[in-house]
């Protein structure tokens, strides 16, 4: 009886994990296809990257997401870490739902609402916007890493460090930061990644004038998914899984609790 329900579980976990990755290789493998339809594959080739690095737009939307990825996961990281740090020392039923409701809440609700929020400011859609709502949309992300961290840190040392003078700052600066930093350094890695590769939110605050990775992928293949989709689709599917992975090697037990 037990090795008939390991064998399901084995077939079900294969046929998820197959449906999950499957497509995932097929676009990295028609990525180097020697053809500009996915039909059939024709040959092996390294072409559709070099377009790439030839591809103005595609440039342009590539330094605007490490810009707003790189301005929006420092910004959200200092916040964030703020914000678990309160979490972990005050227990206000508030806060929590202040802090995780961006999280909660669909994106597309969220978007939505920045938006509109951006409207009523009368502040023009761009890459501030954009900048602005990652930023709002990463905070929870942040937190919730940096408090998973705090909860598994002696308390007891910054009581000690307070007793022997230091002050609240400097009990912080010695003992509190060193020991959660990778706490830090994980929810940095998971906003910047999170930013790098948002749709939902980008596509409602970017305004006309502003493009980024995802929504010139999106212009692109409302027309035809061409092996420079490939390309870039496998690209991004790197970083984003590198960061991950650094992520996890840095704050492993952070990382399961978010």
């Amino acid at each position: 009886m037990h090795s008939k329900q390991a064998k399901w579980l084995w077939a079900a976990a294969i046929f998820v994990y197959g449906f999950l990755y499957v497509p995932l290789i097929i676009v990295v493998a028609y990525s180097f296809n020697d053809s500009k339809l996915n039909a059939e594959w024709v040959g092996f080739t390294f072409k559709w990257y070099a377009l790439l690095m030839n591809n103005e737009q595609m440039l342009v939307a590539a330094r605007n997401s490490l810009l707003i990825a790189l301005v929006s996961s420092f910004f959200a990281t200092v916040l964030g870490t703020l914000a678990g740090l309160a979490m972990h020392k005050y227990k206000l039923r508030l806060l929590p739902v202040l802090v995780l409701t961006p999280i909660a809440i669909p994106e597309i609700l969220m978007g939505v609402a920045l938006l509109i929020f951006f409207v009523m400011l009368n502040l023009t859609l761009g890459l501030l916007s954009v900048t602005l709502a990652h930023i709002a949309f990463c905070i929870g992300f942040v937190a919730i890493v940096v408090r998973s961290r705090l909860q598994g840190m002696d308390d007891s040392l910054v009581e000690a460090a307070r007793d022997l003078g230091a002050t609240p700052v400097q009990a912080f600066r010695l003992v509190t930061m060193p020991l959660i930093m990778p706490g830090i350094i994980a929810g940095a890695l998971m906003a910047f990644t999170l930013s790098i590769d948002d749709f939902v939110i980008t596509f409602f605050t970017a305004g006309a004038g502003a493009s980024t990775l995802p929504l010139q992928i999106y212009s692109m293949i409302r027309i035809a998914v061409t092996p420079e989709v490939n390309a870039i689709s496998t690209l991004l599917m790197l970083l984003t899984l590198g960061l991950i992975l650094l992520a996890s090697k840095v704050a492993p037990s952070a990382i399961r609790a978010s």
